[in-house]
């Protein structure tokens, strides 16, 4: 839909992607522990100054104007399908470049 747009010169826009809710770290901690099968070394510490309180992501626009919503709105299959993607990236063939999983 945007690269129609685009390409019909229909200028540029600045867009959220977004499900309009937002998730908490400890949540997306949850998350990856659960798709991973294991519990992550995890250090709580307090909010550091100038961190943001809550960061959520009105993508009303790209809804309004072109019809988009997300696919994927649960934080489990949204992580679970991160995590699966890693995981075929430590598992190609490497062509010397470095990537997820690489220490170079």
């Amino acid at each position: 839909l945007l690269l129609e747009h685009l390409r019909g010169h229909g200028g540029r826009h600045l867009l959220n992607v977004g499900y309009g809710r937002g998730f908490s770290v400890r949540e997306v901690v949850r998350a990856v522990e659960r798709a991973a099968g294991w519990p992550l070394p995890v250090r709580e510490a307090g909010r550091r100054p100038g961190d943001a309180a809550c960061l959520v992501a009105d993508a009303s626009l790209l809804r309004d104007r072109y019809g988009w919503r997300p696919r994927h709105d649960d934080l489990d299959t949204i992580v679970r399908a991160a995590l699966d993607w890693e995981r075929t990236l430590d598992a190609a063939p490497s062509d010397g470049r470095s990537g997820p999983g690489d220490p170079g």
